[in-house]
């Protein structure tokens, strides 16, 4: 008979376990990645970021979202990061079968006007697909910089799929590992045969804010105030709410003009 477990406690202790090594192992990669960012955003370039399937997430996490500031490119292809629907169009084997074409990547990257010193985050759990590798050494053959941010475990323990024979972590400059185990799943229940709750979109959350942050504080130190993208659904004042408009719009504006430069 089932022995009914507190499941969501685990998992939470799994996750705080999981962000213990974050901290304890990726301060020194977040500083080199966040000095990268910087590089590129204080001379007028910018960080662009991009993730298949779930590894989008981190992606839309970065920017635009309450916090971060301009300098940051979501890269986001609708028919690699928008399986909802699961079954049908635009769903999950079309998703799937694009992420193992090698000459996918290079076709996204031709519809911009890279410059160093651009550089490009890359997010992907397992690191072995031929598109996020095809993406690392396409920017890296343009100039940029590479950071990825990916499971070690999982990758080095599976055959990387691109013909180079590399895997996103040997493709990049600068790796942030998300210390999330092979397979991702991190419970195992009794009478099931696959462990369930998933771990990397979470922890590749927490090193994209982390990212985030360190950038802030390395753009700071080069005497560059970022652009920052305020939350006005607070209860302020009418006036600060105003004031936070309008930042908002200075921050719509900045992208708008980085973005002609690149697209």
């Amino acid at each position: 008979m089932y022995q009914k477990v507190n499941a969501g406690q685990s998992f939470l202790t799994k996750m705080k376990d999981i962000a213990g090594q974050l901290q304890e192992t990726q301060t020194g990669a977040l500083t080199k990645a966040a000095e990268i960012c910087a590089e590129a955003i204080v001379h007028d370039r910018l960080a662009f970021i991009f993730g298949a399937g779930h590894s989008a997430i981190p992606v839309m996490e970065i920017f635009p979202r309450i916090g971060s500031f301009v300098g940051f490119y979501p890269m986001l292809e609708l028919n690699l990061s928008y399986n909802s629907r699961v079954v049908g169009d635009m769903a999950m084997r079309q998703a799937s079968f694009l992420e193992k074409q090698e000459g996918y990547g290079e076709a996204i990257l031709q519809n911009y006007d890279f410059c160093p010193p651009d550089c490009m985050v890359l997010f992907s759990h397992s690191g072995i697909n031929e598109l996020i590798v095809e993406m690392a050494l396409g920017a890296r053959k343009r100039g940029l910089k590479v950071i990825a941010v990916t499971s070690l475990s999982h990758s080095m323990a599976h055959a990387p799929r691109h013909s180079s024979g590399l895997r996103l972590s040997e493709a990049a400059d600068v790796v942030l590992d998300t210390c999330v185990p092979e397979g991702d799943a991190l419970l195992e229940l009794q009478g099931l045969s696959w462990r369930v709750a998933s771990a990397s979109t979470i922890a590749a959350c927490l090193l994209a804010d982390s990212l985030v942050a360190e950038t802030a504080a390395a753009l700071l130190s080069r005497g560059m105030t970022p652009l920052v993208y305020p939350s006005h659904n607070v209860n302020s004042s009418p006036e600060e709410i105003q004031k936070a408009m309008a930042q908002e719009e200075l921050v719509l504006q900045e992208f708008r003009r980085r973005r002609a430069r690149v697209v």
